[in-house]
Parts: structure tokens; sequence; C-alpha cells
């Protein structure tokens, strides 16, 4: 029987490389992985980029903030136009001004709910008549806008559920769909931000965690439709980067924690208890507290996704123990996750 062991710790691992010892024969071996499937790695391989890249157009949802903001700002300086979907755009706040404020002819900022029907319909319009040549298509299409919330599932109201999987499910769908007939004739790129949560579940997370299993499912289905299209479709999975994405200050997420325990039903405020309501909620704040605060990462797997001539399925921007954390939870029986990380 083949048994493996690891002879280093997994963040001294080479990314490709692990020793084994077969104890049939009592010799070692050495096992060969990819590494965006063994450990998550920023370093990526451009030797086989699409050219050229200053020729191909991208729009990315959510550049108010966050991940949007500095992708569009990077892939801008990669040479691509950028159309920056924002969802301030009417009232200039966010990260508009400074966009605007690089004053290029190959960054544009539109104003883009993708709740709403009209205002997407109308982006679709201003990319295509500002394409050099609209029949050659868009090449990318970033779903990143996005939005989170916290609470168990008796203290989450149907409405709050409801507005979650509007932006970050139903919004990546209505988007992707107004932008197909562009991507298709480009053969170009659908690339999805997901999360760790769309691929393992966390307490008090539902209704997030709900929205990214539905942003991964679909994903998944659209590759197998568009490949014989020759699009390709990704879906990038960030790990904990709360504190660089200024998702949660402590007043918002008291702010909610309030709304949310004014809301709940008697008998629900009953049975809890507001001592262990107030000891979730400080859960939350140190949870929000903790992450990485470089985004990089995120912005390198997204950036391969767009010109790699072989992208990734999947990327995992994501520290070691998120990883280590989601292969047990998406690996191992339920029972043996369930007693690791609940119990």
């Amino acid at each position: 029987m083949l048994s493996i062991r690891l002879f280093r710790p997994l963040s001294q691992l080479p990314g490709r490389t692990l020793s084994c010892y077969d104890r049939e024969n009592g010799t070692r071996r050495s096992l060969l992985f990819y590494s965006a499937s063994l450990v998550p790695s920023s370093r990526r391989a451009y030797s086989d980029e699409v050219k050229p890249v200053g020729s191909k157009a991208v729009l990315v949802t959510g550049c108010d903030s966050g991940f949007g903001f500095s992708l569009a700002k990077h892939l801008h300086s990669k040479g691509f136009l950028v159309f920056a979907g924002c969802l301030m755009k009417d009232k200039g706040d966010g990260g508009v001004k400074e966009l605007d404020s690089l004053k290029s002819d190959r960054l544009r900022t539109v104003q883009l709910n993708v709740c709403k029907n009209e205002e997407v319909e109308k982006v679709v319009e201003i990319v295509r008549s500002s394409l050099e040549d609209p029949e050659k298509g868009l090449w990318g299409l970033v779903n990143n806008a996005g939005v989170s919330t916290f609470g168990e599932v008796e203290f989450t109201s149907m409405e709050t559920y409801k507005e979650v999987a509007e932006v970050n499910l139903w919004g990546t769908v209505r988007m992707t769909k107004s932008f197909l007939p562009l991507i298709r004739r480009a053969k170009g790129r659908v690339v999805n931000i997901s999360s760790m949560l769309g691929r393992m579940a966390n307490l008090a997370r539902s209704p997030y965690c709900i929205t990214k299993f539905g942003v991964e499912a679909f994903s998944d289905c659209l590759r197998y439709e568009m490949h014989p299209l020759g699009v390709k479709v990704s879906v990038v999975e960030p790990g904990n980067f709360v504190a660089a994405t200024s998702l949660y200050s402590p007043e918002r997420i008291q702010a909610i924690a309030n709304k949310m325990w004014d809301e709940l039903p008697e008998v629900v405020r009953r049975d809890y208890g507001r001592k262990y309501f107030d000891e979730k909620i400080a859960k939350m704040e140190t949870y929000c507290n903790s992450g990485s605060t470089d985004t990089s990462p995120v912005i390198n797997a997204v950036t391969h996704a767009l010109t790699s001539a072989s992208p990734y399925t999947r990327y995992h921007p994501m520290d070691y123990y998120w990883w280590l954390r989601m292969q047990v939870m998406t690996h191992l029986p339920a029972a043996v996750s369930d007693w690791i990380y609940i119990h």
C-alpha cells in the first residue's frame, strides 16, 4: 500500500513535488502535482500569453473599491482597454474619481448596477459602440461585483438572503448572459470571482455561501457549454481578504448586528438570548480584523485567467491554512471535517 508522508511543512513545498514512501518495496517516490491543484501560488507561467494584449477589451464589474478597483488599474497598466463598472459612478463616489483621474482613453468608467437590467443593457451598448470592431467581440468579462453579510440562519431575514443573491448570483448570471454574444465573437474569457466559501460552508455565512456555491455551479455549466465555442471560463476563489477589501468596518458590523437583533422574531430572541447573539457578533468582528491586506494574489490570478493561452479552471489565492482547510472539507468525508472544524 502506498502511503504519503510530508517531509517538509506544506508552506515550504516547492509547489509540485511530494515525497512518499512505498511500504511494499521499501522505496521512496516523488509524486508530481500541478501547483494550481496542490498549493496556492501567485507564480503563474506566462510563456504562452495571448497576444496582443493591447488590442483586447475587458469589462470588470464592482470597480468602486476592493478587487475590482485594483484590477481595473492593473489591467489598464498591462495594456488592456478596460471598462470599469462602478455602482456609484453617477454619484462620483468610491474609486470612480481616481480611475477617471487617470484620463486615459483605455480606461472608461461606466455606471453599472448588476441588479438592474436597464443599466446592464446600456453598458452592453456602450461597450459594443466603443469597440474598434464589434464583430471581433469583447475579450474578457470579470464578474467581480459582490456583497457580503453574516448571521446564523435563524438570525437572517429572507430579505437579506434575497438581496445578497440578487447581486452575487443573479448579477453574475445577468451580466454573463448579456455579454456572451460579444465574448463568443472574440472566443474570449469569462472570469467569475467566487470565494473559498463557494467550496466549503462556514458558520454564520449561509447567505454568502449559498450565492458563491451557485456561482461555482453556474461557472461549471457555462464552461461545459462554451468549450466547443472556444470561450474559456475560470473561477477565482479568494481566501480571507476582508482586511484588504474594506467589506466590514467595526461600525458596519455593529449596524448590521443591531438591525438584525431588532428585526428578530420574539421567539428567536428569547430562545437564544442576547449573550449568545453578542458572542457570535464578537467572533465576526475578530474574523473581519484578520486576513491578508495584499490583494496581489487575486489580481495576478485574474490576470493569468485573461492572458494565458491555457488558463486554469480554478484559482485559489489564499493562505495555507484556508487552502488546507478547503482540501479537508471538500475531499474527506463530512464526518471527518465536522469533527475537526465543528466539534
